[in-house]
């Protein structure tokens, strides 16, 4: 199949660890939706936030990701090698007025916030209050902050599973942050300015990334590049109901057995059973699912 310009997706694990279960599901999912369409299918290793990624663990990825056929079609792209690229967008929009330099820490936003009394809640980060949006005066700057423009709507989109999204970034977020205090970047920014450096069309991830996608919106149309189509994949969850992750233990995939693993994440996705699991190699099951993916998910336009 000749990969269709049209279409170009990506598979971007964070190499802190092994994939697991979860991290299956959204592999598999963005290359049969590539397949299915007949585009291409690149894989991006997000490793700019240093201090969690584990020494080989890039390595061991694209590994569990060949055996279980899951090939890119280009050489992998590891953001840890995009920093001037960063520098270049956040200059950018420094210049254009839509970031600033912020002197708040953790706490400081939480006193704010408690101020204003607005208490955090349990895995929910505070909004930010805003308290730099109109200097520094005279405290010293650790971390540059995106400016939500003034009286912006929510902002809306269409997510191919989830259907009609909306969030109020202005309100729910807050001015988010593009380059950390630690001189690290962060991963809203990391993540629109290589998605447009690659042309990347169609995002498949899971479900626990959708509610990045409004600040990645706006930040798309700061920067003036494209605004891809999404799709959020179901969550695999443990015994407790919690998404599985590398942070509550979720184990690495049995390299054993790679075509057991698709079969899981495959059911996770609502795909059909194989007819003959124990007579098909693993590139005649990956053949079978990207046929009948658009069954289960509308196919891109």
């Amino acid at each position: 199949m000749t990969p269709s310009a049209a279409y170009t997706g990506r598979f971007a694990p964070s190499p802190t660890g092994p994939l697991h279960a979860g991290s299956l599901v959204a592999a598999l999912a963005s290359w049969l939706d590539a397949r299915a369409a007949g585009g291409r299918w690149l894989v991006r290793i997000e490793d700019v936030d240093t201090p969690r990624c584990i020494p080989g663990a890039d390595a061991f990825i694209l590994r569990q990701l060949a055996a279980c056929g899951l090939v890119p079609d280009e050489p992998p792209l590891w953001q840890s090698a995009r920093g001037a690229a960063y520098q270049q967008a956040l200059e950018r929009l420094i210049a254009q007025g839509h970031a600033y330099p912020c002197a708040c820490s953790r706490k400081d936003i939480e006193e704010a916030q408690l101020a204003l009394g607005h208490a955090r809640e349990r895995h929910a980060a505070l909004p930010y209050p805003g308290t730099c949006r109109n200097g520094l005066h005279g405290r010293t700057g650790r971390s540059w902050r995106f400016r939500v423009p003034a009286g912006l709507p929510p902002t809306d989109w269409t997510d191919r599973r989830l259907g009609a999204q909306q969030q109020d970034v202005a309100s729910d977020i807050g001015d988010f942050v593009l380059r950390r205090a630690d001189g690290l970047w962060a991963y809203q920014l990391a993540v629109v300015v290589d998605d447009a450096a690659q042309g990347i069309t169609h995002i498949v991830r899971g479900e626990d990334l959708a509610d990045n996608t409004p600040r990645q919106i706006l930040l798309q149309r700061a920067l003036g590049v494209p605004t891809p189509q999404y799709l959020h994949t179901p969550l695999v969850r443990g015994e407790n109901g919690e998404k599985l992750s590398k942070q509550n233990g979720a184990q690495a995939l049995d390299l054993g057995n790679p075509l057991r693993a698709l079969e899981q994440a495959a059911r996770a996705l609502g795909l059909p059973a194989l007819a003959h699991p124990h007579n098909t190699c693993t590139g005649d099951a990956l053949a079978q699912w990207a046929a009948a993916w658009f069954r289960n998910y509308n196919g891109p336009s």
